[in-house]
């Protein structure tokens, strides 16, 4: 079984700004590759930061009411703490320096994809830029490049399925087990020599790319859990 790694959904052509660009020229990189957010990285191009639309739209948010109509924007920071100097910093930034959130959360090319979605899911990112052993920029993945995965076509899910995990991992006979696929959701019906070998099929079907679900209604033939 092969999944799909980081190297196989990453963006290699990545748009990326530098300590000192400017808010302006953050914003009109944004919007010219209409894009979210920009790597920053430093001279020999390793990600020490990620400025996002919410950093930007944070110093704006930051600035006073011209009509004095509306509260301060940080009043539920409390001043002197840590969260309260940041929100200061941003609404004062002028450059990439200070607007982007550090340090850069990163990628290895080799990641599968369970191990990118549970380093998003841990930081609360969206994004993650992709480096490779030196650290260097390499590439960009978000979360939905991830999700491309579950855009694979049923037949193709059922293919591998039968191929890669009943007869080249598991070595059963095509006639053991039938397998249907409708939009990522496999059902499993057939009969298995073993009780042990159910629980195991319905994981490495599970752990196939694009598997939304897997209903496993299998048979046994010799029961050989503990005590039986």
């Amino acid at each position: 079984m092969r999944h799909r790694n980081v190297s196989d959904l990453m963006t290699t052509s990545v748009i990326t700004a530098r300590r000192d660009t400017t808010f302006k020229e953050i914003a009109g990189l944004l919007a010219e590759h209409d894009i979210t957010a920009v790597p920053v990285v430093d001279d020999n191009d390793r990600p020490v930061g990620m400025v996002s639309e919410a950093d930007l739209l944070r110093k704006q948010a930051g600035q006073p009411d011209p009509a004095g109509l509306l509260a301060e924007a940080f009043e539920r920071s409390e001043p002197g703490t840590d969260a309260w100097h940041a929100d200061m910093a941003k609404a004062a930034a002028t450059s990439a320096e200070w607007l982007m959130t550090t340090p850069a959360v990163t990628a290895r090319p080799e990641w599968t994809v369970v191990e990118a979605a549970r380093v998003m899911e841990q930081h609360k990112v969206k994004r993650l830029p992709v480096v490779n052993e030196a650290g260097q920029l390499v590439g960009l993945v978000s979360r939905a490049d991830l999700l491309r995965v579950f855009l694979r076509r049923d037949q193709a899910i059922r293919e591998e399925i039968m191929d890669d995990v009943l007869l080249g991992t598991l070595r059963l006979a095509p006639t053991d087990v039938s397998v249907n696929v409708v939009d990522g959701q496999v059902s499993l019906t057939g009969t298995v020599e073993r009780r042990s070998l159910v629980p195991l099929v319905a994981r490495l079907c599970r752990g196939v790319d694009g598997v939304v679900s897997v209903d496993a209604r299998l048979q046994y033939r010799h029961d050989d859990s503990s005590g039986a």
